[in-house]
């Protein structure tokens, strides 16, 4: 019961900041607002259907790319990241259908996705970080969709004279698995703090984990005690359990059980809307 009030009180100052904060802050969050649910959906931790595939087995799905031919889809998304192309993302990410972003909890997670159309498509797979959803037309109903950023849906074709042919080809059918992430060498987690947050209601945007990709629970040491955050939206994580004095450490778990703990990672001068990075990945 306690988990459900924490977790009720979050969204109704999550609500509070979506209508209050920007009119403060700017407008930045407003860049998400179209891609929360109207109604919000029960939380889910990951399923096992579209993240337990084993190394090498490649599950059949369909894709399709949206945005410029040449770009990331769009900028923000519904995981939160903000602009994708001054991020260690890079141009190759992708929206996942409802199978595949999980309410939120398939953010982050990593796909080699490759076509078949003969004499279009590359023999290698193109890999691409799950970053937005997308909910209805060749995504509803079930299937594993993935809808590309033009730049990776390009990707995918065998010469740079297939490129165009593959483009026109709209939706493809495609075969991908799950596979490590991996952001480049020196690349750790980081961690934006929510604009409306306060010392009474603490969230965050999660950023860059390697590895199993999805985050799936998040703890925050204060005080010398860890405390259970809650799953927000996106990328985003919260814990309304106030009064909080920071340092905080926090410990992410992964969808694969591993752990890390970035200590001491918000300092006792944090700032809404500051980015704060760990020296921790996996």
């Amino acid at each position: 019961m306690a988990s459900r009030t924490s977790l009720a009180l979050c969204w109704a100052m999550a609500s509070y900041a979506i209508l209050v904060i920007p009119t403060i802050y700017g407008a930045e969050m407003y860049s998400y607002r179209s891609h929360w649910p109207a109604v919000r959906p029960p939380l889910q931790r990951p399923a096992n259907r579209a993240y337990s595939s084993r190394s090498g087995d490649w599950l059949p799905a369909t894709a399709t790319w949206y945005g410029s031919s040449t770009g990331t889809g769009s900028d923000g998304g519904a995981c939160g990241y903000g602009d994708l192309s001054a991020s260690h993302f890079g141009r190759h990410v992708s929206a996942g259908s409802p199978v595949l972003f999980q309410a939120g909890f398939g953010c982050g997670a990593c796909y080699q996705v490759k076509c078949s159309l003969r004499g279009i498509c590359s023999p290698y797979p193109v890999t691409v970080v799950i970053t937005d959803e997308c909910p209805g037309g060749y995504c509803a109903s079930g299937k594993t969709h993935f809808d590309m950023g033009g730049a990776a849906f390009s990707a995918m074709a065998s010469s740079t004279q297939s490129t165009q042919g593959l483009l026109n080809a709209g939706v493809v059918q495609v075969l991908y698995r799950r596979v490590p992430c991996s952001y480049g060498r020196g690349t750790t987690i980081s961690f934006q703090v929510n604009d409306g947050a306060t010392n009474f209601w603490f969230s965050m945007l999660i950023r860059y984990v390697g590895g199993a990709g999805i985050v799936a629970t998040v703890d925050l040491m204060e005080g010398g005690q860890w405390r259970k955050m809650e799953h927000l939206w996106g990328a985003y994580w919260c814990l309304n359990e106030g009064p909080l004095t920071a340092p905080f450490s926090i410990k992410i778990t992964t969808s694969s059980g591993t752990s890390v703990n970035a200590f001491n990672v918000i300092p006792a001068d944090w700032a809404p809307g500051q980015t704060y990075y760990s020296h921790v990945n996996f």
